[in-house]
């Protein structure tokens, strides 16, 4: 397919026909559609050029390498190289390998540095000056909340990478904006049942929490979960991104009295804390009369290689993993592999499948104009990409779907076989009220 033409001749027919209702003494209707606008960065030529706005450096650069990995082979399966990974398994889907709208797909990279400023600054320059149509990537709920911001302000689609945090899709959501990428409320109602079952009714869990949004509303999320099933808090700390060195922060977990530690980390500093914490030897202690446990709401394959043996036992949620056996998963799996030698992350294959379900909206719209491929979008339902049957909630732009909770696997098979999937918990279990984190989409049209 290519895009519809919307051009002068058209905007012409428009405007003699409100004209000649005009003259005929009737009052016009405004008409406000793909054909009688102009969008920012239109495409003219035969390429269509998409902002891959990924941290390069900084404590989440791991994941955004693999983000970027993952970006790269998206292209080459638009552009209809290679196996064409989930294209062959994506339901319902109108993508060929023929580009999006018969257009070739190219690229530009950002570095965000996980810090918003230059996040915003690296988006904002792929808009202005690299002619972006739609910025995708991040691995930071600050930077997700900050670029989807200035991507609405720009009339530009943001297709978020990995935010976890519930205000990216709550109070911060944006008509532009989408997650496909599960968050920290689908976390603790995933996690709670299965720590109750795990380590009972009576804990007393002591949290270190990264100091940003993020980092709040995971708190704020395991806060809820474990006290619903009778934990009590004993204290939540603000750690800052990037520390380095947690041993101040996890001193005074020893004389606490808690005997779980929550750490609501990612990336290296979940690595750096988690391996500091069991270098204290909390993982041998006893409190309470029940052994010492740890908990990471979030984690990886990524940060589990990076914390070696420290993650074997911890419990923790994941939006996928690279062990499932399902089509769209498998199909994923190998095409990675194939190309780098190593299988993906979850930051990889939340960055791949936005990549489609974005080049799949224009087609199944019939266009790049932002407002028509959003309305594609919102309420859209799909299959075939790894976490079963799926949905867009219009309502706020994030995806709903099953959630996994993993824990590090004890007896890996291989370097790459670090989580087991504990439970796979279906939609219902982790849905809710959009209402309850508040915040406006805002409009479709924006000022260019």
């Amino acid at each position: 397919m290519t895009e519809r033409n919307d051009g002068p001749s058209r905007r012409r027919v428009l405007k003699g026909a409100a004209a000649g209702l005009v003259t005929a003494g009737v009052a016009p209707t405004i008409i406000t559609s793909a054909y009688a606008q102009e969008y920012r960065n239109k495409p003219t030529g035969d390429t269509v050029t998409l902002g891959f706005n990924v941290p390069q450096t900084g404590p989440y650069a791991d994941e955004g390498a693999d983000e970027l990995r993952a970006y790269e082979l998206a292209v080459e399966h638009l552009n209809g190289e290679g196996d064409g990974g989930m294209l062959t398994t994506m339901q319902p889907s109108n993508l060929t390998g023929n580009g999006i709208l018969g257009k070739k797909v190219a690229y530009v990279t950002g570095d965000t540095q996980t810090k918003s400023d230059a996040a915003r600054a690296s988006a904002k320059r792929m808009i202005e000056k690299d002619g972006a149509l739609m910025i995708t990537g991040g691995s930071s709920s600050g930077v997700a909340v900050a670029v989807q911001s200035l991507c609405q302000e720009m009339g530009t689609i943001f297709m978020a990478g990995l935010t976890h945090s519930d205000d990216t899709t709550g109070k911060d959501k944006r008509r532009y904006g989408f997650r496909h990428f599960f968050n920290t409320y689908m976390s603790g109602a995933a996690l709670g049942p299965v720590l109750s079952d795990e380590y009972g009714n009576e804990r007393r869990a002591y949290h270190l929490t990264a100091d940003y949004n993020w980092g709040y509303t995971q708190e704020r999320a395991m806060k809820d979960s474990t006290e619903a099933i009778g934990w009590e808090t004993v204290n939540t700390v603000k750690t800052p991104v990037g520390a380095g060195d947690f041993s101040q922060y996890i001193t005074p977990v020893l004389n606490s009295g808690a005997d779980v530690l929550i750490l609501n980390h990612y990336g290296r500093d979940m690595v750096n804390s988690l391996t500091q914490a069991v270098q204290f030897g909390l993982r041998d202690k006893q409190v309470n009369g029940k052994n010492f446990e740890i908990v990471v709401p979030l984690f990886s394959r990524l940060m589990a290689q990076g914390a070696g043996d420290n993650i074997k036992g911890i419990l923790g949620s994941a939006n996928w993993n690279w062990s499932l056996q399902d089509e769209g998963s498998q199909a994923f799996v190998k095409s990675f592999g194939a190309k780098y030698g190593f299988p993906p992350s979850m930051a990889a294959h939340t960055c791949y499948v936005q990549t489609l379900l974005y080049a799949d909206a224009c087609e199944r719209a019939g266009t790049f104009y932002p407002p028509d491929v959003i309305r594609a979008l919102e309420g859209h339902k799909f299959d075939g990409m790894g976490n079963g049957p799926t949905e867009y909630r219009a309502a706020d732009h994030q995806c709903f779907k099953s959630v996994l909770v993993v824990r590090g696997n004890a007896n890996p098979t291989s370097q790459f076989d670090l989580l087991e999937v504990v439970q796979e918990v279906p939609r219902e279990q982790v849905e809710y009220d959009p209402a309850i984190f508040g915040g406006e989409l805002g409009p479709y049209e924006v000022a260019m």
